[in-house]
């Protein structure tokens, strides 16, 4: 028996055959709708499951509320779209616990199953991979200008079918590549995830900022300043590892963009890539070829197609 961790989640070797992930993470709201709320947590927290190339088998509600100020049927509805999210994935949720909070925050604790052969980490990309990003960018700003009633519906709906599209297919799209690097992109945005992957595996990348899909009205939203401050503290954190090239400010921003429920970056063969984005696509994914990694210790350089 052993064990391994991913970005957030841990993994303990049963055997041979068999591994635990096991991971929890949370959120306070992003949306106004309760049941949107709960889809988006449940699907951001299972996401830790199938970056590391695991099914998620069972989970528990972790839940802060609010008592005097916030009635239980919208918990109800949070736990219904949470459970809806379970449905489709998969697994059971076994219960949970509840705190008294001032600010309400939900998600899960999962337990999934991964094959120990097939595991997937943010060490395991190799030179002459290519990139794959499974899910638009832009959810940050999306959810700065909802707190600044800045946007509309239809920017809305987009980032809330982005977060709660689950990252099953891309985690299968990712093993039948034969991936062995991948990661979600959350908090740390595209940059931070990504320069940590490179310097855990000891590559550089060449990232091609054109083809990374933006979800819609996000560029002109940033153009307004709806930029969430996680983005500034992202950057700092990529600090010199990261040469911008002649690729603009606001694009920058957006790669740094940090995400709720974002997609899976992995990186596999180019033919293997191609294919592999080829197959989400078809089912509705904005997947896309992103950059090459290539021999290195850490270092991302933007270009533009």
């Amino acid at each position: 028996m052993g064990s391994a961790t991913g970005d957030d989640a841990a993994v303990w070797r049963l055997d041979d055959d068999r591994a635990l992930v096991v991971t929890a993470d949370f959120i306070t709201p992003v949306v106004d709708d309760p049941r949107d709320w709960g889809r988006i947590a449940a699907t951001n927290a299972v996401s830790d499951v199938y970056a590391m190339g695991g099914r998620p088998m069972l989970a528990l509600n972790l839940v802060g509320w609010n008592v005097e100020e916030l009635p239980t049927e919208l918990l109800s509805d949070v736990l219904a779209g949470a459970a809806e999210v379970g449905l489709e994935c998969g697994f059971v949720t076994v219960g949970g616990h509840t705190v008294d909070d001032p600010e309400p925050k939900f998600g899960l604790a999962v337990v999934g199953e991964v094959d120990p052969a097939r595991i997937l980490t943010n060490a395991g990309l190799r030179p002459g991979d290519d990139l794959v990003l499974t899910k638009a960018l832009g959810v940050g700003i999306v959810a700065t200008a909802v707190k600044r009633d800045l946007t509309g519906p239809d920017v809305i709906a987009a980032a809330v079918a982005s977060m709660t599209t689950s990252n099953a297919a891309a985690c299968a799209a990712a093993l039948a590549a034969g991936a062995t690097g991948a990661t979600d992109v959350t908090g740390f945005g595209l940059l931070g995830h990504l320069a940590r992957m490179a310097e855990e595996s000891g590559v550089d990348v060449a990232l091609d900022a054109d083809a990374v899909a933006v979800l819609p009205g996000a560029r002109e939203l940033a153009e307004q300043g709806c930029i969430p401050g996680g983005s500034a503290r992202n950057l700092d954190w990529v600090g010199d590892r990261l040469d911008r090239g002649t690729v603009d400010p606001i694009t920058v921003a957006i790669l740094a963009d940090a995400q709720t429920s974002g997609g899976l970056l992995f990186g596999a063969e180019p033919s293997a890539a191609a294919a592999a984005v080829e197959q989400l696509r078809a089912g509705g994914h904005d997947a896309a070829v992103v950059g090459r990694a290539g021999p290195g210790s850490g270092r991302i350089t933007l270009g533009a197609s």
